[in-house]
């Protein structure tokens, strides 16, 4: 990969942390964890984005999954 393309991927990483950041401006923490996994961010991701550890995400993230079994319940 040529450093022009590195560069651009690095921007392009840029701009996509930046876009989640406004797609989920004013939701409440839960909801942005829940917006930016089905986005596809790893809780690491999730936790620089949001300026938390990637172990609460992973926390949130299991809570998520719980109720959303036990309302298919």
């Amino acid at each position: 990969m040529t450093n022009h393309e590195e560069e651009v991927i690095d921007e392009l990483k840029k701009m996509t942390r930046l876009l989640s950041i406004i797609a989920t401006h004013g939701l409440s923490q839960r909801d942005q964890i829940a917006a930016l996994a089905r986005a596809g961010f790893t809780p690491k991701e999730t936790g620089e984005l949001l300026g938390t550890t990637s172990n609460t995400v992973s926390v949130y993230l299991s809570a998520i999954r719980k109720a959303a079994k036990r309302a298919k319940s």
